[in-house]
């Protein structure tokens, strides 16, 4: 197989109880002082990650010799050999990360992205790549193991291990396999042949349910971009040519990273739809948008993105301001391309734009961050999460939906079209390729027939509030104020486990935080003050409802704190009038007009 590319790699689980991947990467013709590097992060997830923390025992030769190998810094390396030889490097990763971000070997299961396992080689990126996936060795009473990829394959067997070939570097990285004894279905959509493969499926999971709405969903999205003709004689063409979906169930997960033949995806498997349920899991709608919103990305950052991706650079950080339109868009028409899907119902679909809107809401942060900015920023706010995230920054997926939903929401206002006009207008003009915000502008002008100037500024650029509710009324959707959840009203955000209540945030601006609360406290207790008749009272808290018991008409009291093992006494006042929104759909038709 090195005959078919200058750029060979065989992959073998080489110990699956020590989670180590082998790799053999032979270089046809190398440079003098050929020079390789594990990239730093992978697309999709905006973190230096630092893939080459797992990489071990790197060694070169070129036929029975040794050749010396240099590590040049935290992810390179760099060997002196004959540049008329092939020169191969052979090298261990250690897999023990079940996210879709990376990758993972045990004796039930392998994954992996080439951007951890494969090494990339200085002036060969755009050359043919080839990678030989070799099956595991089989253990008596273990079921056999399957292998699947989107790469295009040269010669696999009946169980998908074999030989691909990559057209380049960026194919080879773009393209996640899962190996293990998993459940896999194909289908077709818009003429375009699909593959399903969950592991770690249960019993009762009903596979005919998840392909027959992951088909619908697909089929609604190329119809979204491509019209109602997509796949057929005179109609729209996808851009794919075909897809995994690669779902990993697991007791406690959920994720998903984009590809443009594929995705990764987990979920938790109380979330995979059952069979004979007379309802399924409320959390099988969520992994359905799951679905949806990666699916979308086939189209919207894969193809179409941001100028500055039109050329990765492994190495280190990949800036863009466009993370709002790219990520918050697709956050936007996931859930309403379920909507069309026929998956959910208006109702739900509400419930899910309501939650959104609340998210956004019991932020602070939105009033500190604009969405351009928390897209620079999300290499070292959104990934590095912490205590104070939610007081600093503002989330581009939940806060760009909203945007989205304003932008939409105004142009069906004034009659000049969709945001659906936008997507498929600056697909066409781009060919499906790089755009940057003055094309996103231009768009929005040439549908609407007016500059959106204004608001590109207010709503991307400045961390001002959002005119959802004048906008959704338009719509037949009325929003009213519910009481808060007791968290909420205190400005906390809390975990209750064991009997015990700990502070993981305390919001800005907040009852809480005006009381002196601290992230990482843990509320013991509340002290009520004496009143006539009554002594001072105290009381042990193991949840936060336990305050109804015992608050009664006190609006003032004392909160008992253990911080770093010192007892405090906090004096704090009881807010009133804090709210959430609740929509409720007031004029059907004009919904149905919005969601159809």
């Amino acid at each position: 197989m090195t005959g078919t590319a200058a750029i060979h790699y065989r992959v073998e689980c080489a110990d699956r109880h020590a989670h180590l991947f082998a790799v053999t990467l032979t270089i046809e013709s190398p440079s003098a002082l050929q020079r390789v590097a594990l990239p730093v992060w992978i697309p999709g997830s905006y973190l230096v990650r630092e893939f080459a923390k797992n990489l071990q025992n790197l060694q070169a030769t070129q036929g029975r010799r040794r050749v010396p190998v240099t590590q040049l810094d935290k992810h390179s390396w760099q060997t002196g050999c004959a540049p008329d030889k092939p020169l191969v490097l052979r090298y261990e990763v250690c897999a023990y990360d079940h996210s879709v971000r990376t990758a993972w070997l045990d004796a039930d299961r392998g994954f992996f992205n080439g951007t951890s396992l494969c090494l990339q080689v200085d002036g060969h990126a755009d050359a043919p790549h080839a990678m030989e996936i070799v099956a595991p060795k089989p253990v008596a009473g273990e079921a056999r193991w399957h292998c699947a990829t989107a790469l295009p394959p040269v010669k696999v067997d009946a169980h998908g291990f074999g030989h691909y070939l990559a057209s380049g570097y960026d194919e080879l990285a773009d393209s996640p396999v899962e190996m293990g004894a998993f459940w896999s279905a194909d289908f077709e959509a818009g003429g375009v042949p699909h593959r399903f493969v969950v592991a770690g499926a249960p019993p009762s999971f009903d596979g005919e349910r998840l392909i027959a709405d992951t088909q619908a969903i697909c089929e609604t999205q190329m119809r979204f971009w491509h019209g109602d003709k997509v796949g057929k004689r005179g109609g729209g063409k996808p851009p794919h040519d075909r897809y995994v979906f690669m779902l990993n169930a697991v007791d406690d997960g959920y994720g998903g990273l984009e590809h443009r033949h594929s995705t990764a995806l987990i979920c938790t498997r109380h979330d995979l739809p059952q069979r004979h349920a007379k309802k399924q899991p409320e959390g099988y709608t969520t992994l359905m948008g799951l679905i949806s919103h990666e699916y979308f990305h086939t189209w919207n950052v894969k193809r179409l993105r941001p100028a500055e991706f039109a050329r990765y650079d492994y190495a280190q950080e990949n800036y863009t301001r466009l993370l709002w339109f790219f990520e918050g868009f697709t956050s936007y028409y996931d859930d309403l391309l379920l909507r069309r899907a026929g998956r959910i119902d208006d109702a739900t679909y509400l419930r899910l734009v309501n939650k959104t809107i609340n998210q956004v809401q019991q932020a602070p942060g939105r009033l500190v961050q604009s969405v351009a900015e928390a897209s620079f920023d999300a290499w070292v706010k959104y990934y590095r999460q912490d205590e104070q995230t939610p007081n600093q920054t503002i989330s581009y997926y939940t806060k760009g939906a909203l945007v989205a939903m304003c932008l939409d929401l105004t142009l069906r206002r004034e009659g000049k079209g969709s945001l659906d006009d936008v997507m498929r207008l600056l697909w066409t003009q781009s060919d499906g390729g790089p755009i940057d915000e003055d094309d996103i502008a231009a768009a929005l002008e040439t549908v609407g027939g007016r500059s959106y100037a204004t608001e590109l500024a207010h709503w991307v650029h400045a961390a001002e509030e959002l005119p959802l509710s004048d906008l959704l009324r338009a719509h037949g959707v009325a929003a009213l104020d519910d009481p808060a959840q007791r968290a909420q009203e205190l400005g906390l955000r809390v975990a209750e486990a064991n009997g015990s209540v700990q502070v993981k945030m305390v919001l800005r601006g907040g009852a809480a935080e005006k009381a002196g609360f601290s992230a990482n406290d843990e509320w013991i207790g509340i002290e009520l003050p004496a009143t006539k008749g009554r002594p001072v009272q105290g009381w042990r808290l193991s949840k936060l409802d336990d305050l109804a018991l015992y608050l009664g008409e006190h609006k003032k009291i004392t909160a008992l704190i253990a911080r770093d093992k010192r007892l405090l006494r906090l004096p704090l006042a009881l807010p009133t009038g804090v709210t959430t929104w609740r929509l409720f759909a007031q004029d059907a038709a004009k919904l149905s007009a919005w969601l159809a």
